[in-house]
């Protein structure tokens, strides 16, 4: 039950934000969980699909699934160990 609940995503809704702020709002939310929680980021920005991957490999978070959604796209992303 603990490894289920520790594995639940919480949903940042960034839908009607654009470029760059669903990056710099994700940055900010990320940084303040710990390391290997996941989160659920949806967006409606065209530029999330290119954005999103690139912020993550970047801040060394690692993206497990990509899908989309009505008017946009959900990325589940886990934190990674860096600050």
């Amino acid at each position: 039950m603990h490894e289920q609940k520790a594995r639940q995503a919480a949903i940042y809704d960034l839908k009607g934000l654009n470029c760059p702020l669903p990056v710099l709002k994700a940055r900010k939310r990320l940084a303040a969980m710990r390391p290997g929680s996941r989160l659920w980021l949806e967006t409606t920005d065209p530029l999330a699909v290119v954005d999103i991957p690139a912020f993550c490999a970047d801040a060394g978070h690692q993206l497990v699934e990509t899908a989309a959604i009505t008017g946009g796209h959900r990325f589940l992303v886990e934190r990674g160990n860096a600050a």
